[in-house]
């Protein structure tokens, strides 16, 4: 299995200056890294903490860099006008030359909807977000979409142009371990981020990651072309030894988390100068 690299950066905080996230984001392709992956926040738990816009931060990767993957990860789908959506993703993987990864999830923090009206229940986010994900996918194709969900509606739409990428940009959907349904969205798509209950400080154990490979297996009957990825944290020194037992997993995206639990901006330009876990 051949394990991809990438730099996860937060968009809050410290890393909340989008000049900050861009300058690591080619950092990372000049150093060898594959892809950059930014979160999606417009609240944090911390008010007086800036917050950055990723969607431009990542419109301004796609503009900066030639050959890194890029996305949004995870991007809180139900809390966004999924036309929009289309128009921004077509976009970025149009500026790109193909680029673009696509991640789904419903959000991690309920003000973020109850803030601004929006509905915070865990069921009905779920339920936007499936409807969403099936009408992007249908306004990429180029064709005529009509389409009327309890949630989501597009009434005789199309819109071009259309992704790079076909038959779509790959779609990536996150789950929270032990809970199944995030996993079972994911299975239907190309691929999961899990996320476990543990500190961000802890590594996650290898046995709780291969249960969820065979969940995500036994889903899906196989996961030929699917990608797991994990979020994770190593040192130069020893990269390798820590990724290869989730590699013998199923593995194929490593994740390289960085933030104010790790030593800030200035540690995330340290180990990202320092490469890759090859």
């Amino acid at each position: 299995m051949v394990v991809r690299y990438a730099v996860g950066l937060p968009n809050v905080g410290e890393f909340g200056d989008p000049r900050i996230l861009v300058e690591l984001g080619v950092a990372a392709e000049e150093h060898g890294w594959d892809a950059v992956y930014v979160w999606d926040h417009l609240l944090f738990h911390h008010p007086d903490w800036p917050v950055a816009n990723p969607t431009v931060v990542v419109s301004a990767l796609a503009a900066r860099t030639s050959r890194i993957r890029f996305g949004v990860l995870m991007t809180a789908l139900p809390r966004r006008r999924v036309q929009t959506v289309a128009r921004e993703t077509a976009s970025l993987d149009v500026l790109s030359g193909g680029r673009l990864l696509f991640g789904a999830a419903l959000g991690s923090i309920d003000a973020e909807y109850s803030a601004f009206g929006e509905e915070p229940d865990l069921r009905v986010r779920a339920a936007r977000l499936d409807e969403s994900l099936d009408t992007l996918t249908a306004l990429w194709s180029g064709e005529v979409v009509s389409r009327r969900g309890t949630q989501v509606v597009a009434d005789g739409v199309r819109m071009l142009p259309t992704p790079v990428q076909q038959p779509r940009i790959p779609i990536w959907c996150a789950g929270r371990w032990p809970t199944r349904a995030g996993f079972r969205r994911a299975a239907r798509w190309d691929g999961a981020m899990p996320t476990f209950r543990y500190p961000k400080t802890e590594p996650v154990p290898v046995a709780d990651f291969a249960d969820v490979v065979d969940f995500l297996r036994r889903e899906r009957g196989d996961l030929d072309g699917f990608d797991i990825a994990l979020e994770g944290a190593t040192a130069a020194a020893n990269a390798a030894e820590v990724v290869e037992p989730y590699a013998a997993a199923g593995l194929t995206w490593w994740v390289e988390a960085f933030g104010w639990w790790r030593g800030g901006v200035a540690e995330a330009r340290t180990r990202i100068a320092a490469g890759p876990p090859r």
